[in-house]
């Protein structure tokens, strides 16, 4: 089971900062997460890049346990 990291708004709708799903493919990794973590996580999804070990990939890329997924929402701000 991969490690997922949640970074900005997904972290507050996931309720944590780190979590290890279950999943064969991102793809199943997030509809677990989208399971545990609800509808609001849902929607941070939405909007929210995913990278799989610091590069960004198809929701169909295969996972291992040493693999680490991370969700992305984007950042606002800036001068």
């Amino acid at each position: 089971m991969p490690t997922v990291r949640f970074f900005a708004q997904a972290r507050e709708a996931a309720g944590t900062g780190s979590a290890v799903i279950a999943g064969n493919t991102i793809a199943e990794v997030l509809d677990s997460a989208v399971s545990l973590y609800g509808n609001q996580f849902q929607a941070v999804l939405g909007m929210s890049k995913v990278w799989l070990n610091g590069e960004e990939v198809s929701r169909e890329h295969a996972v291992t346990d040493k693999d680490e997924v991370a969700v992305l929402p984007p950042v606002s701000g800036g001068i």
